[in-house]
């Protein structure tokens, strides 16, 4: 890897060492998504090892698809291998002259404390649900909303973004309506990923996929930093399924879900580009969707007519799919087709917003 860095011309901005040309970045940059890629290969087998010697396995609902009964007392919290490696390699290379990268890393270093708490909680710590619902809700809305204090707030104590890109129209200031709509997003997609973690490689494979999408976005609109933080989180995630392919060694559990989920949303905002996090995130809107669908609706049905009805077999949605027929493999792999041509979609729109 160092001789892949060596080659290409690096230059010094402020006490940054990453190159200031787009392109020569962007090399740099998917360098760097090889290093993460190795550097979480690394630490991944002493990680499984260490979490299976703890007996932090993972606890199936009985209710579920009987066939992932068979995956009772796999480890999880393995989600922290990506973390480690993100943020290691992020402060090596992508810090210094780029301070905006701290948001990012502080918001996927505070969800992965959060998360870990949780499993802890639920796996060895004796209590079946974990942490409350509420309580775990309470301290995401407040990282979402300090990130999105600091992604709206004027320089030197933010980053001073309030733009909307609206494709083939323009830019419009949306003003003080920026913060609760930022908090709003980086909430829902950490809960969004978190509801796609229940097949292996699902949602590791598709964060992977919607980062990728955004390190796109990020080139186009110039955004240096998110660029080499996006391919970085692709790297990482790439190791972390090198564990997590099916049959899995390790799963990712609340300590990966939800910093992926909330440091995809802080890069979407970034960009500017978040309009589009809905298209390039799609298949994490569905899973979100059918969850609150399928509560609504029983709840409705149950209201109006004594008896609670479904609209899926099971949420969320990949459950439905499963028990239709489909197996683990072909329900990932459709649902990253998915993914693919919503990155594609979405990064198309990117390029045309004005």
């Amino acid at each position: 890897m160092s001789e892949i860095l060596s080659l290409l011309p690096l230059q010094v901005v402020g006490n940054g060492v990453m190159p200031v040309d787009p392109n020569q970045n962007m090399a740099v940059s998917l360098a760097l998504a090889g290093l993460a890629f190795v550097v979480t290969t690394i630490i991944g087998r002493p990680i499984v090892t260490f979490l299976r010697q703890q007996k932090v396995g993972k606890q199936i609902r009985i209710d579920g698809p009987q066939t992932h009964l068979v995956k009772t007392g796999t480890p999880t919290m393995g989600g922290i291998m990506v973390s480690i490696s993100v943020i290691v390699v992020t402060l090596v290379f992508n810090v210094a002259g780029r301070l905006s990268m701290a948001l990012p890393l502080a918001v996927l270093l505070a969800c992965t404390i959060l998360g870990g708490f949780d499993d802890r909680l639920s796996l060895v710590g004796g209590s079946k649900d974990g942490m409350s619902a509420r309580i775990k809700m309470l301290w995401l809305v407040v990282i979402g909303v300090v990130a999105a204090f600091v992604l709206h707030a004027p320089f030197p104590f933010g980053l001073g973004l309030h733009n909307i890109y609206i494709p083939f129209i323009g830019q419009f200031d949306l003003g003080w309506v920026y913060l609760p709509i930022a908090a709003l997003a980086i909430v829902g997609t950490a809960n969004a990923v978190n509801f796609t973690d229940g097949l292996d490689t699902l949602a590791g494979g598709t964060a992977a996929i919607a980062f990728c999408a955004y390190g796109i976005v990020a080139y186009r609109q110039g955004q240096l930093g998110v660029v080499t933080f996006c391919f970085i989180m692709v790297g990482a995630l790439m190791g972390f399924l090198w564990f997590n392919a099916h049959p899995a060694q390790v799963f990712m559990g609340d300590t990966g879900s939800l910093p992926i989920g909330a440091a995809l949303a802080v890069a979407a905002f970034m960009t500017g580009q978040w309009l589009l996090l809905p298209i390039i995130g799609i298949v994490f809107v569905a899973e979100m969707a059918s969850v609150i669908l399928q509560v609504a609706y029983f709840k409705w049905t149950k209201w109006r007519t004594g008896e609670g009805k479904r609209l899926f077999k099971m949420t969320p949605l990949h459950h439905h799919f499963e028990l239709l027929g489909w197996s683990e493999t072909q329900v990932t792999v459709r649902l990253w087709m998915i993914g693919m041509m919503a990155g594609l979609i979405g990064v198309a729109l990117a390029l045309v917003w004005i």
